[in-house]
C-alpha cells in the first residue's frame, strides 16, 4: 500500500486592524486555511484503467488522503481500506503549485459504487450534502447496519468531561478559533482520534478514514463528540463507521435524529460540563444514572 504526506501549514497569519471602542490599532490575526481538495479515482483492470474527478471540497489542508478515503468510504465508493493499493497527492497546473489534488488508486479487481455519485460532489466547507440530487442518494446503506451491537454502560460524568478534553486537544482551533473537530473517545473517556477542519464533514472524514487505514472499523463500543451541531449527513458517516453513540455540543436536526432512530444510534444534543439532551437512547446503550428515571 502507498501512500504519501506532504508538508502541511494549516493556519496563517495576518495583520489585520482591531477596533475597541472609539480606538484602532494594527494587529497580528491567525486564520484557518480554508483550500479546495479535488479527490480523483483511479480504477478498472490493467490496461484498461479508469480516471475519474470524485469530489471537490473545501477543506483545511491536512490529513488528505485520511479524507480522501474517509469520504470514499463514507459515501459508499468503496467497502474497506483494501480497495486501495495507492493513495497520494498529485501536483497541479496552477501558479501556486499547490498540491490540492489526491490521487486514489483502487485494486484492478475492485469495481467502485460509482452509483453513489448521484450528485453533483462539488461540497463547501459547511455542507457536505450540495447537489444531492434525492433524499435517497444521501441514505448510504451501512455495511455494519445489522451488525450485532455490544452492550454499553457509560456514566453521565463521561460525558461531560468530554467537550473540555476535546478542546484541549483542539492545537489549531486554540490558535485560530475557526475550526470543528470531532473525536473518537472510549467509554472511559480515554481520546483515541481526533480530526479537525473547517468542514465539520472533512473533519469526521479524516477520523473515518485514520480509524479505517488502521483497521479498528466498526466504532460501536466508542462515544463520537461533534464540537458542533449534529446534521444528517454526519450521523450518516457515523452509521458507515458502526459508530453507536454520538454527542454534540450543538443542536442536531430533525432528519439526524430520524436516521439516529433509524439506525438505532444513541444521540445526545447541546452537551455541556453537566447536562445534555438526549434525542434517542438505544436499548443497547445504558447511561447509568438514568436507567431508573427513563
Amino acid at each position: 500500500m502507498e501512500m504519501n504526506y506532504m508538508e502541511i501549514i494549516s493556519i496563517k497569519n495576518i495583520g489585520i486592524q482591531r477596533v475597541d471602542g472609539n480606538t484602532i490599532a494594527d494587529f497580528s490575526d491567525t486564520l484557518s486555511i480554508e483550500e479546495p481538495l479535488e479527490i480523483r479515482l483511479s480504477y478498472g483492470p490493467e490496461g484498461e484503467r479508469m480516471q475519474k474527478s470524485i469530489s471537490v471540497t473545501m477543506r483545511t489542508p491536512g490529513n488528505d488522503v485520511e479524507l480522501a478515503i474517509g469520504f470514499l468510504f463514507t459515501e459508499g465508493i468503496i467497502t474497506s481500506y483494501q480497495d486501495v493499493t495507492a493513495a497520494y497527492h498529485t501536483k497541479m497546473n496552477c501558479l501556486s503549485q499547490k498540491q490540492n489534488i489526491v490521487q486514489i488508486d483502487l485494486d484492478e479487481n475492485f469495481s467502485p459504487n460509482l452509483m453513489q455519485t448521484d450528485r453533483n460532489f462539488y461540497t463547501t466547507s459547511s455542507c457536505g450534502v450540495c447537489g444531492k440530487s434525492s433524499i435517497q442518494s444521501i441514505k448510504t446503506v451501512s455495511s455494519f447496519k445489522d451488525s450485532a451491537k455490544p452492550f454499553l454502560s457509560i456514566d453521565p460524568d463521561i460525558f461531560y468531561q468530554l467537550p473540555k478534553k476535546l478542546r484541549l486537544a483542539q492545537s489549531d482551533f486554540s490558535a485560530t478559533g475557526g475550526l470543528h473537530a470531532s473525536g473518537i473517545f472510549t467509554v472511559e473517556g480515554d481520546l483515541l482520534f481526533l480530526s479537525e477542519d473547517v468542514g465539520r464533514h472533512n473533519a469526521l472524514d479524516k477520523l473515518i478514514g485514520s480509524a479505517l487505514i488502521e483497521n479498528t472499523l466498526p466504532l460501536n463500543q466508542h462515544i463520537l463528540l461533534l464540537s458542533g451541531r449534529a446534521s444528517f449527513e454526519l450521523i450518516q458517516k457515523a452509521a458507515m463507521a458502526g459508530i453507536s453513540v454520538i454527542a454534540s455540543i450543538g443542536a442536531p436536526s430533525s432528519l439526524a435524529v430520524e436516521l439516529a432512530q433509524e439506525f438505532d444510534i444513541t444521540l445526545l444534543g447541546f452537551l455541556k460540563k453537566d447536562r445534555f439532551n438526549l434525542y434517542h437512547s438505544s436499548d443497547k446503550v445504558i447511561i447509568k444514572t438514568l436507567q431508573n428515571q427513563l
